[in-house]
């Protein structure tokens, strides 16, 4: 059943629950419309263009896709996620997407209210996350189709709202409002707290002399939940801290106890520093919405020195963008070369893209050795260093030793975002691939076993999305189904358990 508290943060003694989700952005969402009771299941209407796939599914049409192996589903599918659920449940959703195909959906949603597990997930805004606080007018790399989440389909929501969707692909103003409206509309709003500002997660065996073995800690919560006392039961149960904002400006602290917890934060949290010597200074930003602060309120009008941007990704080439249709000069500093395959813009449609190819035109016309008259106000460094930032509004620039000073009127860093787990013990520096090291979406992901999402380093702590390497809405769906799986087994064995030893009692 739903939680009965309009709102458990106020318990006491704290509420225990089964799940806590931190993060209210889209992967949070989808996890939370799986947790509540929606079911996947093979549509008896369509056939899957993969055959082998359809056949697979057609072994176990009745159940549905959580009760299903998805290590055997998953097996010999290729796509653009490390994780192979998340191409699994991509394909169920896309068939053959990346290939240029509209096929529909192959599953149909089911509400089955016997499989809703108690859980609430925590916001700082809306439901949404960072889409909120993203610039409204730019289009989203992705197809809205493909910014959708399972059950409403963008374009019927889009015209129920009697939205202008002019084209394929949506702005971030109208995919935040489409996550707002589609928590109302899937009933699912009741497990969503926002306002809710985190300040520390952690297992009090953390705080303990250590003499407590992995190998115990590694016995999921459920397993001795039955025999232990309420003291014992927190101390395997995650503890998260922190205050929920009121509308007054006060702070309200709480306290919960989560068995499992599940980290949907995304990346948006700390954008990417240079580390350089000057980075600090009043001019450097590191904020797209600052700079367009700054040309809203004419800081950069009239004859002014470049602005200096620096980055090769898709928020440096909005800000190149947003210069440019503002008549502020620009110095564009990157460090990769223009050829370099990895590049973003290499692996956008051109009838899609048409305003990043645009800047990448400029790039490679523009570079500051043999500019054209094309774009006067532009000037590209590839494969420049950025080494110092100087308090007279100046630049050190280095390429193959050689060292450039530029006079510029602000500084944009836009070298990509950072999670901040700040509230986990070490900001969670051990849950990632490479240990000790900082969490980051492309680098070092936090390391999940690929079939339920669970930590290697850390019992009924799971992860899903960019923390996982999963930057895409699209794949982040295959999280959520995978970890619905995994919670929804481990309390069926919950329950067996508990009647087993309850009828055990009763002989005795």
């Amino acid at each position: 059943m739903p939680l009965a508290e309009e709102n458990p943060l106020s318990g006491d003694p704290p509420l225990i629950l089964p799940v806590v989700i931190i993060g209210n952005g889209p992967s949070g969402i989808c996890l939370s419309y799986m947790l509540s009771g929606y079911r996947p299941y093979l549509s008896p209407e369509v056939l899957h263009p993969n055959p082998i796939l359809h056949s697979k599914l057609e072994e176990a049409r009745h159940l549905s896709i959580p009760e299903q192996d998805l290590e055997y589903l998953s097996e010999g599918l290729e796509g653009r996620s490390p994780n192979p659920v998340a191409v699994l449940f991509d394909t169920l959703l896309h068939p053959n997407a990346d290939f240029g195909y509209d096929y529909p959906s192959v599953l149909q949603w089911k509400l089955e209210q016997e499989h809703y597990i108690p859980h609430i997930v925590l916001g700082k805004g809306p439901p949404g996350g960072a889409w909120h606080d993203m610039e409204g007018s730019i289009l989203t790399l992705s197809l809205g189709d493909w910014m959708e989440l399972p059950g409403l389909k963008f374009k019927d929501w889009a015209m129920g709202k009697r939205r202008n969707i002019k084209s394929d692909r949506a702005t971030p103003a109208q995919v935040a409002s489409y996550y707002k409206h589609y928590v109302k509309l899937m009933g699912i709003q009741r497990n969503f707290i926002d306002q809710t500002f985190i300040t520390s997660v952690v297992r009090p065996y953390w705080e303990g002399d250590g003499s407590e073995s992995h190998e115990s800690e590694n016995v999921p919560c459920e397993e001795t939940r039955t025999d232990k006392e309420n003291e014992d039961i927190l101390k395997k149960n995650w503890e998260i801290h922190g205050y929920r904002k009121a509308a007054d400006g006060s702070h309200q602290p709480f306290c919960l106890f989560a068995e499992s917890l599940v980290l949907a934060t995304g990346t948006f949290d700390a954008p990417a520093r240079l580390e350089v010597h000057g980075e600090n200074l009043p001019f450097v930003s590191h904020s797209i919405a600052e700079f367009e602060e700054a040309v809203g309120n004419g800081r950069l009008s009239g004859e002014v020195d470049p602005v200096l941007i620096v980055g090769a990704g898709l928020t440096a080439a909005d800000a190149v963008l947003c210069a440019y249709n503002n008549n502020i000069p620009v110095i564009h500093a990157f460090r990769r070369r223009l050829n370099d395959p990895n590049l973003i813009f290499k692996q956008l449609p051109k009838k899609l893209y048409p305003e990043y190819h645009k800047v990448y035109h400029m790039m490679c016309t523009q570079v500051s050795s043999a500019a054209s008259n094309l774009y006067p106000s532009y000037t590209s460094y590839p494969e420049h260093f950025v080494l110092s930032f100087k308090p007279d509004m100046k630049c050190v620039l280095q390429s193959s030793g050689l060292k450039k000073v530029v006079k510029i009127s602000m500084a944009l860093v836009l070298i990509g975002s950072h999670p901040n787990l700040f509230f986990l013990k070490e900001q969670g520096r051990s849950l990632g691939h490479h240990p000790n090291e900082p969490i980051t979406c492309k680098g070092n992901p936090v390391e999940i076993d690929p079939y339920s999402y669970e930590s290697c380093k850390e019992p009924n702590l799971f992860a899903l999305g960019p923390l996982v390497g999963d930057n895409f809405i699209r794949f982040l769906k295959g999280g959520a189904l995978a970890i619905t799986r995994c919670v929804e087994l481990r309390q069926k064995k919950t329950r067996h358990r508990m009647v087993e030893s309850g009828s055990e009692d009763g002989v005795s």
